[in-house]
């Protein structure tokens, strides 16, 4: 069978509905219309089954993860099955007794686990402790063979990391896929808020250039408190996009409405925009030694 020279995809841009089962039962529906569209891709936000939790550190919320396979895995590998399509999803993996990942799943269209990524860089910023719940992932920079191509699926942090985007690009990624939550101090004055939200968007428009692969990134949206008296909680800014491998946009969502973003990617753009731009092919090799120093001194 010839492979197909378009793929239509979806990110499904969401806020928390307030439980698990209430934010699965949305993005199901999200996932639905998309698939009614034609998508055979989609890709979810970062830690879709609730609220954002690393804006305080507490022992409780460590009751929200599960294994893989568990429910939740399981309800998104039959949703993949039913409706014939590729689902990125992210979820708080329980691998044992005091050791947590942030994991993406990765379902093929016949509801397979086709792979996974566990998040190999762990923030531990003010609202952003990840550091207090997450060990490091440890499946290293592998891409997942699909029905669509092989899927270079990172997570949130990882997309400031040009060595993340890299390596899954040479280990013969076709597109490169980011679930995220990231958002505002509501405090921040609006140019510093803007700077932020643009900084984010270049930094993986980069990625697609360096690499001539294109980009997919869900953010999620809307306001969500902290727990903590001294913080001001996270307004998501959304802004969920897709880029091509020249860093073109192909499609934007806005900064605060749910949404299911669709659009079509060229799968050719690819194989052309390297022949003109043959980054692989001039990198010296031989003089990168010092990127596996943390600082030259």
């Amino acid at each position: 069978m010839s492979r197909a020279e378009t793929l239509s995809v979806a990110l499904v841009q969401e806020c928390n509905h307030g439980s698990a089962e209430q934010n699965l039962a949305a993005i199901e529906a999200r996932v639905r219309a998309a698939a009614a569209e034609g998508a055979r891709l989609v890709l979810l936000q970062e830690l879709h089954n609730g609220p954002y939790f690393c804006q305080h550190e507490s022992v409780d919320e460590f009751d929200r993860a599960e294994p893989i396979p568990g429910p939740s895995s399981a309800r998104l590998s039959a949703l993949a099955a039913e409706l014939g399509l590729v689902l990125v999803g992210s979820l708080f993996e329980r691998r044992a007794a005091g050791l947590y990942h942030n994991t993406a799943v990765v379902f093929d269209s016949d509801g397979r686990l086709a792979g996974k990524y566990r998040k190999m860089h762990i923030p531990d910023d003010p609202g952003f402790l990840e550091k207090f719940y997450f060990t490091p992932g440890d499946l290293g920079f592998e891409p997942v063979d699909t029905a669509v191509g092989r899927l270079g699926v990172l997570v949130c942090w990882d997309q400031w990391y040009p060595e993340a985007a890299r390596l899954m690009a040479l280990a013969g990624a076709e597109l490169l896929l980011y679930p995220t939550a990231i958002g505002w101090d509501p405090r921040d004055d609006d140019a510093e808020k803007e700077r932020q939200r643009q900084a984010w968007i270049l930094s993986q428009r980069g990625h697609a250039v360096a690499n001539g692969l294109p980009v997919l990134s869900c953010n999620r949206v809307g306001f969500e408190p902290s727990p903590l008296a001294e913080s001001a909680g996270i307004q998501f800014w959304g802004s969920s996009f897709v880029a091509g491998p020249q860093g073109e946009l192909l499609a934007e969502a806005d900064t605060s409405s749910p949404t299911v973003l669709l659009t079509e990617i060229d799968l050719r753009r690819s194989e052309n925009v390297r022949r003109i731009w043959p980054f692989l092919r001039d990198r010296r090799i031989d003089a990168y030694a010092d990127l596996l120093k943390r600082y030259r001194d």
